[in-house]
Order: structure tokens, then C-alpha cells, then sequence
């Protein structure tokens, strides 16, 4: 007859508030930075000349929901 056995709880590993911070950062500031580019590079708060940004973020705008035209 096969002995029953017992399973051992696993632990999950705690991580410091303080050690995701600076990733939390990070990635606050690039999804700022590509929402700037998809949603706001254009008219009257464009950073770059032309239309180059906009053509290339054309179809993303649609897609969240920016109006361009």
C-alpha cells in the first residue's frame, strides 16, 4: 500500500517596497513618454517638426482612442 505523504507549504519571497521603487519609476516614466508620443505629438505640443511622429503613431491613436483628424 503507498504511504500518503504530506506537502510542504511553499514560501514566497517577500520583496521590499524599497527595492521596486526604482523600477516602478522607470516604468511610470516610459509609459509616460510613449503616451506623450502616441497621444499628444502633434500641433501645438510638438516636440518634433513634421509629420513623421504622428504618421508613425497613426494607426496606435486609433487604437487607445486619440482623435487625430
Amino acid at each position: 500500500m503507498p504511504q500518503a505523504t504530506t506537502a510542504i507549504p511553499a514560501v514566497l519571497p517577500t520583496i521590499p517596497v524599497r527595492a521596486l521603487a526604482p523600477w516602478a519609476l522607470f516604468f511610470a516614466l516610459i509609459t509616460a513618454v510613449v503616451l506623450y508620443f502616441v497621444g499628444a505629438e502633434q500641433g501645438a505640443f510638438s516636440v518634433f517638426e513634421g509629420t513623421f511622429i504622428h504618421e508613425l503613431t497613426h494607426d496606435a491613436r486609433h487604437v487607445l482612442g486619440f482623435p487625430c483628424h
